[in-house]
C-alpha cells in the first residue's frame, strides 16, 4: 500500500528568486523554530556541469521521522536520514528537488519530488511549485487497515510540513524583494 499526493502552489515572486529562496531555506536561523523538524543539513556533492550548465547539488538531511509516536516505538529510533538530489537549470529556468530516506528503509520508503517553474501566465513574475509525495510503510503490508492508517499520519504529517516550508519560502522571498528593492 502507497499513501501519495500532490500539491501545487503559486509564489508571486519571480522563479530566480524562488529558487534562491530554496537554498536558503534551511540556513536562515529564524526557520529553525518553523522547521523544527529538520535537524541537520550537509552539502555532500556540489558540480557545475559546464556543457549543458546545470548545478548538481547533493545534500544529506536529517530529521524528526514522520509518523505517529508508537510507529517511532516499534522502529526504535525518533530520526531519519535523508538524500536530496537537486538539479537547477538556468537556461531553461528549471529547479527539481528529488529527496528520499536512506534509514528506516526496511520500515518505510518516502520520496519526495518538488520542482520550480516559472508560471505559464507570468513566467517573468510568479513560480508554480509541484510536489509529489509517496509515502510506503512495509512491514504492516500484510495488516493493510493498519498500514493505510500509519501512511495517513505520515501524509498528514508531511503535509503540515510542506504548509510550513510555504511559509518560511514566501517570508525569504519577502526579505529578498525588501532587500533588492531600491532605497
Amino acid at each position: 500500500m502507497v499513501k501519495a499526493y500532490k500539491q501545487e502552489h503559486v509564489y508571486k515572486h519571480p522563479w530566480e528568486r524562488v529558487s534562491a529562496a530554496s537554498w536558503r531555506k534551511f540556513a536562515d536561523p529564524e526557520n529553525k523554530r518553523i522547521l523544527s523538524h529538520i535537524l541537520e543539513v550537509d552539502t555532500l556533492n556540489r558540480k557545475l556541469d559546464t556543457e549543458t550548465g546545470k548545478l548538481h547539488t547533493t545534500r544529506a538531511l536529517t530529521i524528526h521521522a514522520p509518523g505517529p509516536w508508537f510507529l517511532h516505538r516499534i522502529i526504535g529510533q525518533d530520526i531519519c536520514h535523508c538524500v536530496e538530489s537537486t538539479v537547477v537549470d538556468g537556461k531553461s529556468r528549471s529547479m527539481q528537488l528529488t529527496t528520499k530516506n536512506i534509514s528506516l528503509q526496511k520500515f518505510i520508503e518516502v520520496e519526495e519530488r518538488i520542482r520550480y517553474d516559472p508560471h505559464p501566465e507570468n513566467p517573468s513574475a510568479w513560480t508554480v511549485c509541484s510536489q509529489e509525495t509517496s509515502i510506503r510503510i512495509k512491514p504492516l503490508s500484510a495488516l493493510a487497515s493498519m498500514a493505510e492508517k500509519v501512511e495517513q499520519k505520515c501524509a498528514e504529517k508531511f503535509m503540515q510540513n510542506s504548509v510550513k516550508g510555504r511559509e518560511v519560502m514566501e517570508r525569504i522571498c519577502k526579505y529578498m524583494e525588501a532587500e533588492s528593492a531600491p532605497i
